[in-house]
């Protein structure tokens, strides 16, 4: 049986289910997400020949992925011989071997914080942007972390402001700790950087970390720091917030706005604001919601920012606490 690549990407997501299926959509770009809905919408029954080969092929790509993490190619392919065959190995080994090629400074990934910390001191801050922008946020966010206020902003703001980076720019960069550390860099362009980059870091890093380096960049670029702090903490985000902040917050929202703000959103989060809410107060909010009826997308983002600046207020005075900010909290 021979099923398509979006077919057999359909049937795993439906498999799934919804709530695993949305985690996976969540990092899919429109286009992917746009013909997979369409393919799970066009599916109409599974038969038991497409589930088993389905999740049989899902099962070979995840024993080889880790085959090849823990002993590289040569052992991968000795291991996946003796289960699959050498040509179903070959298969496997082709498949992912072009979809996991190695990063620039991917050899950083595996070195400890600390270490590479030391190493990175002294170096020039673009050095050190360019090397962060391409680490996995936590690993990136512990070394900015450490570095003094002034060096952090300037990082910071080098990382939002990054976009393509050329080989050359990589290469020499490399260049300067190959006596420790070797590297392959890809002959094609990088994407590396940007505002989204510089948000997971400091998501990662904890306030104390993101006050600094906002307070610094408020100065240097405002309109980049209103960027990233718009993408720090979402309307979604309410969720975190313990009931008695919340409550806080309710109590300075205006009801039209968050009337337009609970339009479209999560049940989870509307039951979320219920709870902290005066029975009568839910009623009018729920008069306010139906009284409008159908309203713009960017009414509903327009009155969800409203509500998140209120937050971030509020926690900048002290007088609520967000919970998972990087931050240790004491009950």
């Amino acid at each position: 049986m021979e099923l398509r690549g979006r077919k057999k990407a359909a049937i795993l997501l439906i498999l799934l289910g919804p709530e695993r299926a949305a985690q996976i959509y969540r990092h899919l770009d429109e286009a992917s997400i746009e013909f997979l809905t369409l393919e799970i919408a066009s599916v109409r029954k599974i038969t038991s020949e497409e589930r088993r080969a389905v999740l049989k092929e899902v099962q070979e790509l995840v024993m080889a992925k880790e085959f090849l993490g823990k002993g590289g190619v040569s052992y991968a392919r000795e291991l996946l011989e003796q289960a699959l065959g050498k040509e179903k190995a070959e298969d496997l080994l082709k498949r992912l071997t072009s979809s996991l090629q190695s990063k620039p400074f991917d050899f950083l990934r595996t070195s400890d914080p600390v270490q590479l910390f030391s190493f990175l001191q002294g170096e020039h801050p673009q050095t050190i942007a360019l090397i962060l922008a391409y680490l996995p946020p936590d690993k990136a966010a512990a070394i900015i972390s450490g570095l003094p206020g002034e060096l952090q902003a300037d990082v910071a703001f080098r990382i939002a402001k990054m976009d393509s980076v050329s080989p050359e720019v990589l290469k020499e960069a490399e260049k300067v700790m190959e006596r420790k550390f070797s590297a392959v860099v890809g002959a094609d362009f990088s994407r590396a950087g940007g505002i989204d980059s510089i948000v997971a870091i400091i998501n990662k890093a904890g306030r104390k970390t993101e006050k600094q380096i906002l307070e610094i960049l408020d100065e240097k670029d405002p309109e980049m720091a209103e960027e990233i702090r718009k993408k720090l903490f979402t309307f979604e985000d309410i969720v975190k917030i313990d009931d008695k902040s919340l409550q806080k917050v309710v109590r300075d929202v205006d009801t039209k706005d968050l009337a337009m703000a609970l339009k479209g959103v999560s049940d989870d989060l509307r039951e979320k604001f219920y709870r902290n809410m005066s029975s009568r107060a839910v009623e009018m909010l729920k008069e306010e919601m139906e009284y409008m009826g159908p309203v713009r997308l960017r009414d509903v983002e327009e009155a969800q920012q409203k509500i998140v600046n209120i937050i971030r207020k509020l926690e900048e005075a002290g007088e609520i606490v967000i919970a998972g900010s990087g931050e240790d909290i004491v009950t």
